[in-house]
């Protein structure tokens, strides 16, 4: 592979110029069915050709509808804010190159522009179908050909260096955000001081319209306002009220229904549905909509006093939610009340995250820590980590030192002194699980959706954003949410603490719903935390991930 005469062979079919010998750079990759690799230019140092050598089983024909095809994507150039030009890949590919036997793909790396990413293995039906294709093992020799080092023929002195500069993975880092799309549309509130002030009544019934009576209650507004302060995240089931949700929910699965009918070309898509299409893709890749403006809410406040009935997208129970209820006053104070932060501003942007096709890769944040929230509205099972009955003790999922992976801190203390870390006692054993359930874990595959905060790793620039690492990273994780219905996440993060959502397999049963929202907040003076022996709640369980503050009661089922 690395020969002089191959080499040269290469580099006169690409046009790219002198390789070196010297440096060797490949390895062997199986990938297996659920396997993928998310969009990414291969722009790392001083690689200069990719290439990959694909040894599928010769006797076993691959299939295109199997996936594990190179897929490229067409760029676009763009002038960022700074007057610099960039190349931001498209979100839709434009060429698919499925595997087969001795069969050898290579391309030139450039630097934001030779944008690709492997299609998922796709699972098979059954565990026969499985074994007689022959597993769907993807196996290749990839690798990279690189620019010629120090002494080597067509060694250029900071060739490297100019080769990254404008890389994929460099515009992540340096300035992430002016080639996203959606656009951050923050809306600043100034809170009055009469917000300060309990709840009248009709506050009271705005909120009942959408929320679930008991986290009204000021008990429980208490218990979730102490877990935040010592912990800054909460996961709160079942917020929404009865009966709004099940309207919600019969709309979502209405849309569930006709997911095969949404256009798969990008821009089909926006102009005959609502949804718009997040990017560039080296990022994130998700259907999203965001509130409506001033003018939109105008326009339908007008049409409804005249008696003109609304659409059904303009009306559905998801824009209520985006354009009443989460923007409110109403909510606004119950935030502040809840996690006692003074909010600033508010931005949400609801997010479907389509099966086999969509993501966010891990990111940060500028600037100071701010309040997120997440309301999770999948409502299709087989999710992983779905919550099951609260046990009666704790679990030993803990570590030997007690410390939990399931559920931490994002890393900020807790503002009413608690340690911000997230560890927990056992005080008795897990149950042994029954036979059945051991077989049903087994059968368990894993689809993604679920959304991570994780430590940031220091020192690591050189690592490609569009793999995520196989190994442990257990200790890193921070605060952990699988997609699931009705369960609201609150979260204080830090703007060095990443975040994604994990690829959805095509393996899924449905798609991922939930609403983002962003909140600056008020920053607030450290202050000094008095040192005090630690108590632990016996009743405290801090390995499950929702928030387990109050028992449900017979008429928390209300009519709400």
């Amino acid at each position: 592979m690395y020969s002089q005469e191959f080499r040269d062979y290469v580099a006169h079919v690409t046009g790219c110029g002198p390789l070196s010998g010297r440096k060797t750079d490949m390895a062997i990759n199986v990938y297996t069915p659920g396997c993928y690799l998310l969009c990414h230019d291969d722009v790392i140092g001083s690689r200069k050709v990719s290439y990959i050598l694909y040894l599928t089983d010769p006797d076993t024909p691959w299939k295109p509808e199997w996936g594990g095809a190179l897929r490229l994507f067409p760029v676009t150039t763009l002038e960022g804010d700074d007057g610099e030009v960039a190349h931001t890949p498209a979100p839709d590919v434009s060429k698919a190159i499925p595997p087969a036997w001795n069969q050898l793909s290579f391309f030139a790396v450039q630097p934001g522009k030779s944008f690709h990413d492997v299609e998922e293995v796709y699972h098979a039906d059954s565990k026969e179908q499985l074994a007689r294709e022959g597993g769907r093992v993807r196996m290749a020799i990839s690798g990279w050909f690189h620019i010629p080092q120090i002494g080597e023929d067509g060694y250029v002195a900071g060739a490297e260096e100019a080769n990254v500069k404008n890389s994929g993975l460099m515009q992540l880092q340096g300035n992430p955000d002016q080639y996203d799309v959606p656009r951050p549309q923050p809306v600043p509130v100034k809170t009055a001081k009469d917000e300060e002030k309990d709840f009248d009544e009709a506050d009271l019934e705005f909120l009942l319209r959408f929320m679930a009576p008991i986290y009204l209650t000021p008990d429980t507004l208490e218990q979730i306002s102490d877990h935040f302060g010592d912990y800054a995240s909460i996961t709160l089931p079942d917020l929404l009220g009865k009966k709004f949700s099940e309207r919600l929910r019969a709309y979502v699965m209405a849309q569930e229904d006709t997911t095969k009918a949404l256009p798969e070309d990008t821009t089909k898509l926006e102009k005959e549905t609502p949804w718009r299409v997040a990017k560039p893709p080296h990022k994130h890749r998700y259907l999203y909509q965001q509130p409506s403006s001033r003018t939109e809410k105008s326009k339908k406040s007008d049409k409804a006093k005249n008696g003109v009935k609304e659409g059904e997208e303009s009306d559905s129970p998801l824009r209520e939610l985006l354009d009443e209820f989460l923007p409110s006053p109403q909510l606004r104070r119950w935030l502040q009340i809840a996690t006692g932060c003074t909010i600033e501003s508010h931005d949400f942007v609801a997010r479907r995250f389509r099966r086999g096709k969509d993501y966010t890769l891990a990111t940060a944040h500028e600037g100071r820590s701010r309040l997120e929230l997440n309301l999770g509205l999948t409502p299709t099972k087989g999710w992983e980590h779905e919550p099951e009955p609260e046990p009666e003790h704790d679990s030993d999922l803990d570590d030997d030192d007690g410390e939990t992976s399931s559920s931490k801190t994002n890393g900020k203390k807790g503002k009413k002194g608690g340690k911000g870390k997230g560890k927990g006692k056992t005080n008795g054993k897990k149950p042994e699980p029954k036979q059945e359930e051991k077989e049903e874990e087994e059968e368990m595959i894993e689809v993604g959706g679920h959304e991570v905060y994780m430590a940031g790793d220091e020192g690591e620039d050189n690592e490609d954003a569009a793999i995520y690492k196989s190994g442990n990273d257990d200790d890193n994780i921070l605060f952990f949410q699988a997609a699931a219905w009705n369960r609201m996440s609150l979260v204080l993060r830090d703007s060095n603490t990443l975040r994604f959502v994990k690829y959805v397999s095509r393996r899924a049963k449905g798609d991922r719903w939930d609403i983002s929202g962003t909140f600056d907040v008020e920053e607030e003076e450290e202050q000094e935390v008095v040192e005090e022996e630690e108590y632990i709640d016996p009743l405290e369980d801090d390995t499950e991930v929702e928030w387990k503050g109050f028992s449900a009661s017979e008429d928390s089922d209300s009519d709400f």
